[in-house]
């Protein structure tokens, strides 16, 4: 997959899962894996980006297996982004569906 266009979406992926529960930044590199290949290099710029515009916040949690670990969590801002985010996403896709066919 190209790397411009992953970049794009990789903002609506991490607010859809912090959607669901919090994650610590490991643990939602690994989620979005399973699908779209990424490395933590892309994905922690795009958490401190996130969390500079105001769609995240971090807190601190104790960890069995180590050092405490850094969770982010969404923002009433950042509900309201994913949900503007997926709008547009549908858009887009109907849009590249037509073209396509």
């Amino acid at each position: 997959m190209d790397t411009q266009f992953k970049k794009g979406v990789l903002d609506l992926c991490v607010i859809a899962i912090l959607k669901k529960h919090d994650c610590y930044g490991y643990e939602l590199v690994q989620k979005i894996s399973k699908t779209i290949a990424i490395s933590e290099g892309t994905l922690y710029p795009i958490l401190r980006r996130l969390k500079k515009e105001g769609y995240l916040e971090t807190y601190l949690q104790e960890s069995n297996e180590g050092p405490s670990r850094k969770y982010y969590s969404l923002t009433k801002k950042g509900k309201e982004k994913g949900k503007k985010l997926k709008e547009d996403w549908k858009d887009f896709e109907k849009k590249v569906d037509k073209i396509l066919k």
